[in-house]
């Protein structure tokens, strides 16, 4: 495989009865099943003999005990299973149940991106109070020889911490990373590179002199370097089963991590009370944990964005001021430049291109892309492929490839022999060179960096909204660094994912929004460092309204990209104004998205939880940093959005509303002007929102300023049948 922009993994039935069960695609055989049953009862008792218990009134005359395959008792209520479609059914009657849903699979989802971001080496940083900090990073494991997760200089583990060291085989904690568990394999060690380069890039150590075969070179550092760091393995190869990530939740939660960083996602927008990380981050926030998640790999296109509930921070992924590129030298003295991370050099030696791919056995077409090669036609030379990767066979040995890229924009990928990727206007040139030439010849050159002044944009692969489950919580939340993001890396893991390219690589240079999550999750926990007693909600009004505008193209609504616009860390940790959410805030919001009285007590813990009857039309007063609402084509509409602040900056301070005019809507703000007289006091306000008889998407945005702090929060009119 070739890690493009993410690792790309298999999502299949058969692959969840393999690690769980005998079984086989018939309709009424087990398959694995995730009981979910909302907070943990405030009277103690065995949780795991009550989900047995409720397992064997379902299984009738059958022992149950060999079914249960986890159950959920450290931070909420709830077991998996392997269980009928019968059994399903049954199950999901029972009292006390929210919902029964399939375990799926999830996709896993540096040294310039941090002063790109403005946080440079010499940030103002307390070590005392950063190193009580606990980063749990969900993931496939973590490395834990790496350089980045050294311990010197570290003293005893924070006193708030309770969890354990449960690696495995051949696996050592140490004051650097001080918990790990795992749910998959027999270690929490990495074997797929994925979670080792997330966890150090959320929260590595310094590292002088890292880089990739010597590109990219620099420091290598997380957000925040002097925190600890849990690892949690949910993940392989394979993906990221649910009944793995609710258990790696569970643990994180009552283990005493701080933020939790969860690279992974789905390929759909689920309820939210059947989607893992949905569920994991509502009992994360009730227990003061914000969960950071990314947005997706499935862009450009529209509704990818997979986990979109409310309480938690979902990151787009954005280009840096470091681009790579390639050059190949034709013979003829003429340079062409592509993209791509290669690490080789011919040299100076000019190599034959090869005029064709195939032998009798290969479709012309085929050839072309590289689907099949003939190694009498290929080996010892450069060959061209229209499309794809170049995907190598076992039995051919070519001197290079040169890939044409059908997608503007791509990033570039770490390549396992000298490899570019051209335009297509460049790559149709170099084919009319190599045709018009008895013998052509090309060198190809190591990879160089160049800036890129253009950064930060969002990049094509990262995931958009709208969000469907709830219109009126805009998603993604924000973007953040995901392109060329050098980390740390498995030594064991091929850095390019060819199993013939037998490199090893303390760090490498990947792209996807799994890079952009941890930047956010380590900017997060700077943020706890400087406002311990804050929400998980105020932590995310602070990186949301201080966020810098973005660029995006002309074809699309930009907020549905990236959010509130470009992580900005510094201004976050003193906002001026917050927007805070509380869990009965959320509780609420729930009642008025038309979940049952019985299943948000079950969730929240909460008697009378719904006490007024449910409005669909308050879901948009939730006092979120960023305002959105769906309204109907050619339809004159007047939306009120009701929003409270709280003062966080000085006191005796005034801020004024500004408002990015739009001719296309009348947007007013009362009161126009808000007076604290104190640090901590609340004031509300509303935005009255008029358009007349829309027919596309219209944004805006509204500014409060005091002079010093600008506050700032996108408006989204989505226009929607």
């Amino acid at each position: 495989m070739v890690r493009y922009s993410f690792i790309v993994f298999c999502v299949s039935f058969m692959l969840a009865c393999t690690l769980f069960s005998n079984c086989d695609a018939s309709h009424d055989n087990p398959k694995l099943y995730i009981v979910y049953m909302g907070s943990l009862p405030k009277t103690p008792y065995s949780l795991t003999y009550n989900h047995l218990s409720m397992m064997q009134e379902v299984f009738n005359d059958v022992d149950a005990t060999n079914s249960l395959i986890q159950s959920y008792q450290r931070s909420f209520n709830g077991f998996a299973a392997m269980l009928t479609n019968q059994q399903k059914e049954k199950l999901s009657q029972m009292e006390g149940v929210v919902s029964v849903f399939p375990s799926r699979k999830f996709q896993l989802k540096t040294t310039q991106s941090w002063d790109f971001l403005g946080l440079p080496k010499s940030v103002n940083r307390s070590r005392a109070i950063e190193s009580h900090v606990v980063v749990g990073v969900i993931d496939s494991g973590i490395w834990p020889e790496s350089d980045s997760f050294n311990d010197q200089g570290f003293g005893p583990v924070p006193k708030h911490w309770k969890g354990v060291c449960a690696g495995g085989t051949n696996f050592t904690c140490n004051k650097k990373i001080i918990g790990a568990r795992y749910y998959i394999d027999k270690s929490a060690r990495d074997l797929n590179g994925h979670g080792t380069h997330t966890a150090s890039t959320a929260a590595g150590n310094y590292v002088d002199n890292a880089s990739f075969y010597g590109l990219a070179q620099g420091t290598a550092r997380g957000g925040v370097p002097l925190a600890r760091i849990a690892a949690y393995k949910a993940c392989d190869d394979s993906g990221c089963q649910s009944a793995a990530i609710l258990s790696a939740f569970d643990d994180a939660i009552a283990d005493g991590v701080n933020i939790i960083s969860v690279s992974l996602g789905g390929y759909s927008q689920d309820p939210f009370d059947e989607d893992p990380i949905a569920i994991g981050s509502f009992h994360a926030m009730a227990r003061g944990i914000l969960t950071v998640n990314a947005a997706g790999n499935e862009g450009p296109n529209p509704i990818s964005t997979s986990s979109v509930a409310p309480w938690m921070l979902t990151v787009a992924a954005s280009t840096i001021d470091r681009r790579f590129i390639d050059k190949v030298v034709l013979e003829n003295g003429k340079t062409l430049t592509g993209i791509s991370i290669n690490s080789f050099t011919l040299n100076g030696t000019q190599v034959l291109i090869a005029k064709k791919n195939g032998g009798p056995n290969c479709s012309e077409d085929d050839a072309n892309a590289c689907n099949c090669l003939d190694s009498n036609s290929v080996n010892g030379k450069i060959i061209l492929c229209d499309r794809g990767h170049g995907i190598l066979e076992d039995d051919v040995n070519p001197a290079g490839v040169i890939i044409q890229s059908r997608r503007k924009g791509s990033p570039a990928f770490v390549t396992p022999l000298p490899s570019l990727s051209l335009s297509i206007t460049d790559f149709q040139l170099l084919k009319s060179y190599t045709n018009s030439r008895d013998n052509p010849k090309a060198e190809i050159l190591k990879s160089e960096t160049v800036t890129d002044d253009n950064a930060p944009t969002v990049i094509g692969f990262s995931s958009r909204g709208p969000n469907t489950i709830a219109p009126e919580i805009l998603k993604p939340d924000i973007s953040a660094p995901g392109v060329e993001i050098l980390a740390s890396f498995s030594p064991v893991v091929s850095p390019s994912d060819y199993k013939f390219d037998k490199r090893s690589a303390k760090y490498n240079i990947i792209s996807g929004t799994s890079m952009a999550c941890p930047h956010v999750s380590g900017i997060a926990a700077y943020l706890k460092t400087f406002h311990l007693d804050w929400s998980p909600a105020a932590i995310k009004s602070a990186l949301m309204t201080s966020a810098k505008p973005i660029k995006s193209s002309e074809d699309e609504i930009g907020e549905y990209a990236y959010g509130s616009g470009h992580v900005n860390p510094i201004p976050a940790t003193n906002p001026g104004l917050v927007y805070d959410i509380s869990l009965e805030d959320y509780i609420q919001m729930l009642c008025n998205l038309g979940y049952n009285n019985e299943k948000v007590k079950l969730i929240s813990g909460k008697k009378n939880a719904c006490s007024q009857p449910p409005n669909r039309s308050l879901v948009r007063d939730l006092n979120y940093p960023a305002l959105a609402i769906d309204v109907k084509p050619t339809t004159s509409f007047t939306i009120n959005f009701n929003r409270t602040v709280r003062n966080v900056g000085l006191a005796n301070s005034t801020y004024k509303a500004t408002i990015l005019p739009n001719p296309r809507i009348n947007i007013t703000v009362v009161p126009k002007i808000l007076s604290f007289k104190f640090v901590g006091e609340k004031l509300s306000f509303t935005v009255t929102v008029i358009g007349d008889k829309p027919t596309t998407t219209l944004t805006s945005s509204l500014v409060w300023s005091d002079g010093t702090h600008n506050v700032r929060s996108p408006i989204v009119i989505n226009v929607s049948d």
